[in-house]
């Protein structure tokens, strides 16, 4: 399935962990990450677009092994839930990373090495708080409607990984 798109946009992903892990995260080292959901807030507005978001899925299906962003070391251990979009060419990834951490718990330095954002990683216990925060987040960003008319599109995955 392709979830991704040829426009630019911002994207969040939302990943479930049915158990504690630790997972080596590139740069950040070990981490521990609780049981719950995590919103994953990137930037696809080069060349590609929201090709990005197919890059991830196939680092998150084990299809692709190169791990260059931190949210690739998540990905290889989570159950992808369901991707939102937003189609724009703003830069609006930190406006989204910022409104998730009001509603959600960041976790501290993930995806934001190249930005002054706490993280652009966010945990919610469960996923109805999550999906809500999620969905807020990208109705509140201020989006250029007239760049193409599908903004704020949902897509939901067909399967988690168990």
């Amino acid at each position: 399935m392709r979830y991704g798109c040829d426009e630019p946009g911002i994207y969040t992903f939302i990943l479930s962990l049915h158990k504690r892990e630790q997972i080596g995260i590139g740069s950040l080292g070990m981490m521990d990450f609780a049981p719950g959901y995590y919103a994953y807030t990137g930037s696809a507005r080069g060349p590609g677009g929201c090709k990005r978001v197919d890059r991830h899925i196939q680092v998150l299906q084990g299809t692709r092994n190169t791990r260059r962003w931190h949210i690739d070391y998540l990905l290889a251990q989570a159950g992808l839930v369901e991707v939102f979009i937003t189609r724009t060419s703003r830069d609006l990834e930190c406006s989204i990373a910022k409104i998730l951490g009001e509603h959600l718990m960041p976790v501290k330095g993930f995806g934001c090495s190249d930005c002054r954002c706490i993280s652009h990683l966010h945990y919610g216990r469960d996923l109805e708080g999550t999906r809500a925060a999620v969905s807020l987040a990208h109705s509140y960003a201020p989006v250029v409607r007239d760049a193409c008319p599908q903004d704020g599109t949902i897509y939901k995955s067909d399967k988690m990984k168990e």
